[in-house]
């Protein structure tokens, strides 16, 4: 787990699957901390990483980038093992987090699950948080989540990017499907990622990058294309929410998955804003027979297998 050459030295990336947000664990002088926690059934995994990274120092810390389900799902589990873990989150959603609203917190709608955890303050874009005894900035990336934050560390120019800049793109403008426009907020911060002229990326899934200028390139162009064809960006979005339950579930019933689908209504809403023509069980038949066409899943008649 050595990091990257470039990266500041008290830090380690724990660089986790697609179902799960990689992990940022810091170890300062007096201080630990950890950016981001994974998704809900990878946190015993989770745990065990970081409490074998820290060898027998507690963790003094846990923020989060933002709170989609893949990023803070290990949050419960980290505050059960370290009692006195301190919770970190954007400003935007913690009345939602005290009160457990699943509807606010997306998690409902998205089909995609996460265990109560307690926030304890929040991360002000426009100030700056000492991790690894290194001070790194708050900034606030709208655009995939309109409450996410990244950090910047000046001194080496390492951003932890979340889901604002991947070396191949950026997550889905879940804010657009709902009707609230948002790729401009996208472009406004990759330029501004752009202006902080990173040297070496932390993106939110994906290995460290080093070639900040040619993942904007990429991400501007995914864009732009985005921007020409909105229904490409919501067929997209419908994409990877069905892949995420497979990796989440790895074998379903068909009747299970027909279920699943009435009852999550993202599908719904993409459906009546993006796709008029076609019903959720058609949109999401085909996308699954893409899935299967490149490997990425499986029938045998009467189960779905992610592959």
């Amino acid at each position: 787990m050595t990091p990257p050459d470039g990266l500041p030295a008290q830090l380690q990336v724990f660089e986790r699957g697609w179902l799960s947000a990689n992990n940022v664990l810091f170890k300062g002088s007096d201080q630990t901390a950890v950016i981001d926690t994974g998704y809900l059934t990878h946190a015993p995994q989770t745990v065990a990483l970081i409490e074998g990274a820290l060898d027998g120092r507690p963790l003094d810390l846990l923020l989060n980038t933002h709170l989609h389900s893949d990023h803070c799902g290990g949050n419960a589990a980290l505050q059960q093992r370290y009692p006195a873990l301190c919770c970190l989150i954007p400003p935007g959603e913690a009345e939602a987090v005290r009160t457990w609203d699943e509807e606010a917190l997306s998690y409902r709608a998205t089909g995609q699950l996460c265990d109560r955890f307690r926030v304890d303050g929040l991360l002000q874009p426009g100030h700056e948080v000492r991790l690894g005894d290194l001070r790194w900035e708050i900034h606030a990336a709208k655009g995939h989540d309109p409450h996410s934050i990244i950090l910047f560390e000046p001194d080496s120019r390492t951003l932890v990017s979340a889901d604002a800049l991947w070396e191949n793109g950026f997550g889905v403008v879940f804010p657009e499907l709902l009707g609230e426009p948002s790729f401009d907020e996208v472009a406004g911060t990759l330029d501004l990622i752009d202006a902080l002229a990173p040297l070496h990326v932390i993106p939110g899934h994906g290995s460290v990058f080093h070639d900040a200028p040619a993942a904007l390139r990429k991400a501007r162009s995914r864009l732009e294309g985005f921007q020409r064809d909105p229904a490409k960006h919501a067929r997209h979005a419908l994409k990877v929410l069905l892949k995420f339950k497979l990796l989440e579930l790895q074998t379903i019933r068909l009747a299970d998955w027909s279920a699943w689908l009435a009852r999550t209504p993202y599908f719904a809403t993409i459906q009546a804003r993006f796709f008029e023509g076609a019903s959720v069980d058609a949109l999401a038949g085909e996308i699954l027979q893409e899935l299967v066409g490149v490997g990425a899943a499986a029938i045998d008649g009467t189960h779905i297998h992610n592959r």
